[in-house]
């Protein structure tokens, strides 16, 4: 931490004022004829508060979507952002219609692979995102694919030389960086987007597979097989599609280990030997067996909305900055006993009550920044970060003219922190602006703490990076700011974990606020560099992803 003399001698040549220094908070004042530094600071946790235990409180049931809690939310937010004298965000309008589909695979459907019949939930999963009532898979050859990965950066196809089509891969889960740490395949133990399932999915699609079968594996996949198991299970949710998404592999499932190792002895091949070839090189192989199974499907379709408000730029208006938040939650559970509501405080009106005070702090700035700043704030991110794929195929601001966007998303309320933790070190020149915001805060910038499980493509902005629009998800690191901080992390962080998803996450009035402040002040900074400026930031080489 620098000291009150340090940055006094930093800021002079600035003209900052001396109650910056004492604040210790921020060191420039850019612009200088701005209140900047007045606005920086009123950010503060009674507002963050406010919101929070708003959004959290039982009224609002738990913010599922398409439920009496959607609508409370919604004239919640659209009343906060009418206040701030925003514009509606979609014409005359501040909410985006989302049309959803629910389906709900029948759990009684066995998998026959070769001599194996294989049992749900116990040995594998088989599901469909196609809008039909039964898909049926028989008698599908079954292909080995490795890592399911067609990565041209990397030099690197599984599929190459491969006709899949109507055949069933059975592909390994993350990316071959993951089992080659030290060597210089992909990223190493950083995941990349070639090691989540969404993306392997999606690429036997694109191959013209019939189905696409994972082979799930705790450690690299970085949660067990009852992850598996309980999110695969049950009502699932989709988006709408005018093909009634025809061009997806009629069935999307996973297996077990076990049942993995079994596959391929029957096939008369060693998994761990097939599985070394694999993460050495791009590799395919025929096992030989056929797979059959039958997916019943039962689906109904709904509307949810995203919010979307903007504060329209002084002189390129057109040009967009948009920070992004998810308002939705998992609502309530009426068959439990006790507690029903799952409030979501943590996960996520953090998230949002730090947007609200964000678009708050832009609205109070004198001098009105070049660009726009847009605050979209989305619904289903629980049912698979659909609100967020909805508007990044139908965007209201053309993708061409988005700047960049700034995701929140379970903010820590775990206090300060002299470090600040990017979800996907590494992927765009957007970590120049927050490594600046973050110096005048005293703070310096971390990697994730697990960089392989692939947070990165976890929360909303993962959307936009899809379509080639730089995308920034930070947030306060592990580092606590002092002693005190440390205890009170300790004890606090049991309970954020272990309430994660379930009714426990409610607000609570010891949570320490100032980590969110800390760090809802620091990307406003960040966006406001960037809507103050005529910089385009763009995706480093290594990244996965470029402008479209």
């Amino acid at each position: 931490m620098k000291t009150c003399h340090t940055l006094l001698a930093l800021c002079l040549p600035l003209t900052l004022a001396l109650s910056a220094c004492q604040d210790k908070t921020i060191e420039a004042k850019p612009p200088v004829e701005d209140n900047f530094v007045d606005v920086y600071q009123s950010i503060n946790t009674d507002d963050l508060k406010k919101h929070i235990k708003i959004l959290a409180s039982d009224e609002f049931e738990g913010r599922l979507p398409t439920t009496v809690g959607e609508q409370k939310t919604l004239d919640y937010l659209v009343n906060e952002f009418k206040q701030m004298g925003y514009a509606p965000g979609n014409g005359d309008s501040f909410l985006q219609p989302v049309e959803l589909i629910e389906m709900t695979a029948d759990p009684d459907m066995t998998m026959t692979i070769g001599e194996n019949e294989l049992v749900y939930k116990e040995g594998m999963i088989a599901s469909t995102s196609r809008e039909q009532s039964k898909v049926e898979l028989k008698d599908s050859e079954l292909v080995f694919v490795g890592y399911g990965v067609n990565a041209p950066e990397y030099d690197w196809n599984d599929y190459q030389g491969l006709d899949v089509k109507g055949k069933t891969v059975v592909i390994l889960v993350n990316d071959p960086g993951f089992e080659n740490p030290e060597g210089d395949k992909f990223q190493g133990k950083t995941m990349t987007y070639y090691g989540r399932w969404t993306y392997k999915y999606e690429e036997a699609s694109r191959q013209g597979a019939e189905a696409a079968i994972i082979v799930h594996e705790t450690k690299p996949a970085s949660y067990g097989w009852s992850v598996v198991a309980n999110s695969w299970s049950g009502p699932q949710y989709g988006l709408v599609s005018k093909n009634g998404n025809a061009d997806r592999v009629a069935v999307e499932g996973w297996l077990t280990i076990e049942s993995a190792q079994k596959v391929f002895a029957d096939a008369g091949l060693d998994f761990i030997a097939e599985k070394q070839k694999a993460k050495t090189a791009p590799y395919n192989k025929h096992l030989g067996l056929n797979a059959s199974v039958t997916v019943n499907n039962s689906f109904k379709k709904s509307i949810s909305h995203n919010v979307i408000a903007t504060l329209p730029g002084a002189e390129t208006p057109d040009e967009h900055l948009i920070f992004s938040a998810h308002w939705d939650h998992l609502g309530k559970d009426e068959t439990k006993d006790g507690d029903q509501i799952y409030n979501g405080a943590h996960d996520n009106a953090t998230g949002t009550a730090t947007a609200l005070v964000m678009a708050n702090a832009y609205a109070k700035l004198n001098i009105k920044p070049k660009r726009s700043a847009t605050f979209l704030i989305v619904t289903a991110e629980e049912q698979g970060l659909l609100g967020s794929k909805y508007y990044a195929e139908h965007p209201i601001v053309p993708l061409a003219k988005t700047v960049a966007n700034i995701n929140m998303d379970a903010m820590s309320v775990l206090g300060k922190t002299k470090d600040v933790a990017v979800i996907g070190m590494g992927k765009s020149d957007l970590e120049t602006n927050l490594e600046k915001a973050a110096k005048r805060q005293g703070r310096y910038l971390v990697q994730e703490g697990t960089p392989g499980a692939g947070y990165y493509y976890r929360s909303d902005h993962f959307n936009f990076a899809k379509q080639g629009v730089p995308a920034l998800y930070a947030k306060g690191g592990e580092e606590p700011i002092d002693e005190a901080t440390a205890k009170y992390r300790k004890r606090t962080n049991v309970i954020v974990r272990g309430c994660y998803h379930q009714v426990c996450d409610q607000f609570r009035e010891n949570w320490d606020l100032s980590g969110i402040q800390q760090d809802a002040q620091l990307l406003f900074e960040v966006g406001h560099d960037l809507v103050s400026s005529n910089d385009w930031p763009k995706w480093n080489t290594t990244s996965e992803f470029q402008r479209k």
